[in-house]
């Protein structure tokens, strides 16, 4: 059709000819189906919602019967809790010399740790062996029950670390002390003064009051995000019940493009049903909440919203300022799919 066509057909004018309103609204058609199916789209979407994807969820059992989201890698590393003696395991070390306790029914409890952040401030740290791979596609695994939150213990206690946080501590900035959360992380080292560079870790939120989110760190302390996608699942607190919580990351290729996928699930019941609760992709886009100045200041190299892509020795079940009851943790190398079905994306 030439210009003179579509000036003879109004289409240059104010009047909706229909001829006009047909191709308009075919050609946004033909946008619309190409940006949901590019990787253009998928990145609006993780910085604004949550992304619905098909996973290869399996029927198999690990060694405490849990069932697995994803099958282990080919030999593949995996860590079981002792639940005989937790200590006695030289892969496991907690932070801050807690007060832990057997209970009557098997599990394990931390009331007290020597913290100047929060009390309990508990860091359960899982290395990496000589000579193996470190932590980085991961499906973390474990039950737990909150039995008291301590909201006070943030405020009278000191914002100054203490000797035993140089070790494997992950203290969040003073700020983030009151905070009351269970967050496990993964893809990262020591997180302290000596080795800041090494505290990047994607870590998988549950709070008492029944909301998940994500947050990231670049570099420790400086380099932490604010928490996201965090939405309300349960309309009560969690405590004095039995959660199952897993935290899942893995990398994915989109274009060129590699990004890292994130999953949470939640057996709210104890009955070994999995709920998937969070479910996202950082490619770019998510930065440090820090003034550049301060961001940039301990020279570790990375951009602002750098995409933690990179493994790390250690693994860490942590939670902070609550008396909490555990059991059944596990970290395994997984074997997740890299090609993705696009399902639906979700607004908040």
């Amino acid at each position: 059709m030439t210009i003179e066509d579509w000036l003879h057909f109004g289409c240059t004018k104010t009047e909706k000819h229909p001829l006009c309103l047909f191709c308009a609204f075919s050609i946004i058609g033909i946008l619309v189906i190409y940006l949901s199916n590019s990787s253009i789209f998928l990145t609006y979407g993780q910085n604004h919602t949550t992304q619905s994807l098909l996973s290869n969820t399996t029927e198999i059992k690990d060694k405490f019967g849990i069932t697995e989201i994803y099958p282990t890698k080919e030999n593949g590393r995996e860590w079981y809790l002792n639940m005989n003696n937790p200590l006695n395991d030289s892969l496991l070390s907690i932070t801050f010399e807690p007060n832990i306790t057997k209970q009557t029914d098997g599990s394990w409890r931390i009331s007290d740790t020597n913290s100047s952040f929060s009390n309990p401030q508990i860091r359960i740290n899982v290395d990496t062996p000589s000579g193996k791979e470190p932590w980085r596609d991961v499906e973390m695994t474990g039950y737990i029950k909150i039995i008291s939150i301590d909201s006070l213990s943030s405020a009278t206690n000191s914002s100054t670390n203490s000797t035993q946080d140089n070790l494997h501590a992950g203290s969040p900035p003073a700020d983030e002390s009151e905070i009351e959360d269970i967050a496990w992380y993964a893809r990262g080292g020591k997180r302290n003064e000596e080795a800041p560079c090494e505290g990047t870790a994607y870590f998988g939120d549950l709070h008492p009051d029944g909301t998940v989110g994500r947050k990231k760190s670049i570099w420790w302390t400086g380099g932490y995000t604010e928490e996201r996608f965090k939405h309300k699942i349960l309309d009560e607190e969690m405590i004095g019940k039995w959660i199952g919580w897993k935290v899942i990351m893995y990398n994915i290729k989109i274009g060129n493009t590699t990004a890292v996928k994130m999953e949470s699930y939640l057996d709210i019941d104890n009955t070994g049903n999995w709920s998937k609760v969070t479910d996202f992709v950082d490619s770019g886009g998510w930065y440090a909440r820090t003034p550049d100045a301060e961001f940039y200041n301990t020279g570790c190299g990375k951009p602002k919203d750098y995409i933690v892509i990179n493994s790390g020795p250690i693994a860490t079940f942590r939670a902070d300022n609550m008396v909490l009851d555990f059991k059944d943790l596990s970290i395994r190398e997984i074997q997740a799919s890299s090609n993705l079905t696009l399902v639906a994306i979700n607004t908040l």
